[in-house]
């Protein structure tokens, strides 16, 4: 039997890896099914902000994967989402490589349509890329993709989480004004849906440092082998390097791919059939399709399956909107996360792709093992520390100087004064005397210049005005 979390959630297995912590299927026995639950790996403060910045979004939209609940246990802390089976992108590409064109209008116009959610609620997502794009396991049917992952997403506005000399996204699917440090917004989310793109067409992880420099010395490439030049406009518009030059919104992305689908030829007989299998393999020992086999000790008896009570606990829990309101698997396993540099551009078919691309990528790969898929930091241009404008004192000891006990030398970096030279000694004020009775009433009056001064003074003064008085009457 698996782990019971705050009386309510048994952890099943892990499926996957977040950019804060591991993601688990997990039996809610509230609920009667099972969740995607991704509980925080590191209880350090910042890793603790990102994941309550991230459980915080409530955003209802069908092509997103946002929290439905959360719950925090003793030291633990975890949100739950609906359970997604379908795989990731990475899957997808993995196993049949580049899609075809109308079918990767449909994933891009679903991540667009999401997107737009996202951005209408003043968030940005950060960490667009095809490991953090799931898909529900439809078969052959039409694929319902879902947005997720959004552990260093944050609203405009909001203070970063991140030091000023740092970059946090993912390295391949950064925009590059997020490379020179500036502040996160909506052109650097359509630049990463442009990369995905491409991914999507070419079957491999392009080299966005070369396209960018191919964009910025030549200007706007014809398209790669393979790819509808109608559709090779709107995905070029999407990677232009300078933000003015893209789209300006997700909305007015996906209105000219679909003018682009217009032109675009219908699917031929021969074409290979898209088929999105379930990736999450079977449940393991101790579990069955209706939850665990067995009761297991941490679960509260009234919320056992089959008791109707469901009084409450003394365990926390956060909101749980309705089951509409998405939820996570885990971000993406395989192996494109690997593959984060490239030297050059192919040329077997034209495009822009990392000369290292992994053959391996083509194998279904099992979602059952934890795979890194987070998020990871670049430095941007380094620039000159500031000279200190405040620079400390020396602390190398004056010859013949006595350390002084009335000074915390624990302080003296910060101090105008070295703690080892003495303060000059101040000299004790002289006794007053206390006078009492009348004396004490003329010593407490101002004191006046002396008698002899003051009698020569004003008779000085008289024999002034009687001079004035008599010129006065003379006139």
């Amino acid at each position: 039997m698996g782990e019971v979390f705050a009386g309510r959630y048994e952890l099943a297995d892990p499926i996957g890896r977040g950019g804060v912590g591991a993601v688990w299927r997990a039996w809610d026995h509230r609920r009667r099914r099972y969740v995607a639950a991704k509980v925080l790996q590191q209880r350090d403060a910042h890793s603790l902000l990102r994941f309550v910045r991230e459980q915080a979004l409530r955003i209802d939209h069908p092509h997103v994967l946002a929290p439905a609940s959360w719950a925090a246990d003793d030291d633990k802390v975890l949100f739950t989402m609906d359970l997604v089976a379908g795989g990731s992108l990475v899957h997808l590409v993995g196993d049949y490589g580049p899609l075809p064109p109308l079918f990767v209008c449909t994933l891009l116009d679903q991540l667009l349509s999401g997107l737009a959610a996202v951005h209408a609620e003043g968030v940005v997502h950060r960490d667009v890329k095809p490991a953090n794009v799931l898909l529900e396991a439809t078969g052959t049917g039409r694929p319902r993709l879902r947005l997720s992952d959004f552990g260093i997403a944050m609203r405009l506005g909001e203070p970063r989480l991140t030091e000023t000399n740092l970059v946090v996204g993912t390295p391949g699917y950064l925009a590059p004004e997020q490379v020179m440090g500036a502040e996160p917004d909506f052109p650097a989310d359509l630049f990463a849906v442009g990369l995905v793109a491409l991914y999507l067409l070419e079957g491999a992880k392009p080299d966005a440092k070369a396209l960018v420099q191919y964009f910025l010395e030549h200007g706007t490439p014809g398209p790669p082998k393979g790819i509808p030049e109608p559709l090779w406009q709107v995905v070029a518009s999407l990677l232009q390097p300078d933000p003015a030059d893209r789209f300006r919104t997700a909305t007015g992305a996906r209105k000219a791919l679909a003018a682009a689908v217009e032109l675009l030829p219908e699917p031929g007989p021969d074409d290979e059939l898209i088929e999105i299998f379930d990736q999450l393999g079977p449940l393991p020992p101790g579990f069955g399709p209706g939850g665990p086999l067995r009761q297991a000790s941490g679960v509260a008896l009234e919320l056992v399956p089959g008791e109707a009570a469901e009084p409450a606990t003394d365990e926390v829990h956060g909101s749980e909107p309705g089951a509409g309101n998405g939820a996570f698997t885990g971000s993406g396993t395989g192996t494109d996360s690997r593959r984060f540099t490239g030297s050059g551009t192919g040329t077997g078919s034209g495009g822009f792709t990392a000369s290292g691309t992994d053959t391996g990528s083509r194998t279904p790969t099992s979602t059952g093992s934890l795979s890194d898929t987070g998020s990871f930091r670049l430095p941007p241009p380094q620039q000159p520390p500031a000279p200190d404008p405040y620079p400390a004192p020396s602390r190398h000891p004056v010859p013949g100087g006595v350390p002084d006990p009335r000074v915390d030398t624990t302080t003296a970096a910060y101090t105008a004064r070295d703690p080892r030279v003495p303060p000059p000694p101040a000299p004790p004020p002289p006794p007053v005397p206390r006078a009492r009775g009348r004396r004490a009433r003329r010593a407490a009056r101002r004191p006046g210049p002396p008698a002899k001064a003051a009698i020569p003074i004003l008779l000085l003064a008289l024999v002034c005005y009687a001079v004035g008085f008599w010129a006065l009457a003379r006139v």
